[in-house]
């Protein structure tokens, strides 16, 4: 019988392989096996997390699954399906690996003009990430494009931070506004709970502030001069 890959990721025996070493944090690429199904995918567990000294509450693998649950909500999809489960060393986030098309040149590809993109831009301002990285863009060999590596997100201050400015300052679109509309409104329903559950008060306060920033200015954010607008090293 087959599984889904929600049921793959959660039911599944993880088999660590390996160990992503740029990563600050430990990121661990495994295999997932179940009734005789595999997929590959990335374990982060807290007990690897590094603490941060303007993250000081929860933890970096629950603002990975509330960033998924927002992307998802949004209906960018962009986000690989991630989970929260137990794991070899406990507890932590588990996501589907995604395969990139290696004949994409992203430091070409980060700077152009597409939709995509800026479909990034926007989330990026509304989950407040503060560090979007060349490296986290995941053009997959279907054409669509993947992120990734969303654990210092929802910060209450804004703390943006990322390579994708293109379209700073710019109109947001009446497809934009619409989203944002009925997610801001999503937030205000019993629906939103899991999201409420994974980060702080202040910091599901702070993004409620932010959708309705973005619908008072009705363009997309400018960087902030009080703090840094690019990751270094971007890439």
């Amino acid at each position: 019988m087959m599984v889904d890959n929600s049921e793959l990721l959660h039911l599944g025996e993880i088999i660590v392989e390996g160990r992503l070493v740029d990563a600050s944090n430990a990121t661990l690429f495994c295999e997932v096996s179940y009734e005789g199904q595999t997929t590959r995918a990335i374990y982060k567990p807290i007990s690897g997390e590094r603490p941060l000294w303007d993250f000081s509450s929860g933890d970096l693998a629950s603002r990975e699954r509330a960033s998924y649950l927002v992307n998802q909500r949004l209906g960018m999809n962009s986000v690989p399906l991630t989970i929260l489960r137990d794991g070899p060393f406990g507890f932590g986030m588990v996501q589907q690996w995604i395969d990139i098309n290696e004949d994409v040149d992203l430091a070409l590809y980060f700077r152009e003009d597409l939709p995509e993109l800026r479909s990034v831009a926007l989330f990026d301002a509304i989950v407040n990430n503060t560090d979007r990285k060349i490296g986290h863009l995941l053009p997959a060999m279907s054409g669509d494009l993947y992120i990734c590596d969303h654990g210092v997100t929802f910060h209450h201050e804004d703390k943006l931070r990322t390579v994708l400015w293109q379209w700073a300052g710019e109109e947001l679109t009446p497809g934009e506004i619409e989203t944002v509309n009925g997610f801001l409104l999503y937030l205000d329903s019993e629906e939103s709970s899991e999201i409420q559950s994974l980060i702080s008060e202040i910091e599901f306060l702070a993004l409620r502030l932010r959708l309705e920033r973005l619908l008072e200015s009705g363009q997309l954010p400018m960087p902030n001069p009080d703090w840094p607008s690019v990751p270094w090293p971007p890439f």
